[in-house]
């Protein structure tokens, strides 16, 4: 199970407003707020769209004990080859959006 902690800084490093996760889940945004506060009785559903958002996203969660000895966490997901956006020396405005 994944613990408030993890959705809320999976959530900041997405850059995702409350609002935004709760818009992409398909929930309301107290449920959402709930979720990261740690209250996850009765709300088994909701764990799992936040989560599947989330991971939609770029986000991996890990378990207690996966990397070293750390607790539980939150990681991006490598990008792809074929997804390597606009190099910095590429930015203009022109392509600012």
């Amino acid at each position: 199970m994944i613990t408030a902690t993890q959705i809320r800084g999976a959530r900041a490093m997405i850059g995702m407003s409350i609002e935004e996760l709760a818009a992409a889940s398909g929930l309301p945004v107290d449920t959402v707020t709930a979720l990261e506060k740690g209250e996850f009785e009765g709300e088994p559903h909701a764990l799992f769209d936040v989560r599947s958002t989330l991971e939609a996203h770029g986000i991996i969660f890990l378990s207690s004990g996966n990397q070293d000895e750390g607790g539980p966490g939150i990681r991006l997901r490598a990008r792809t080859s074929t997804d390597d956006g606009i190099r910095p020396e590429n930015l203009n405005a022109a392509n600012d959006d």
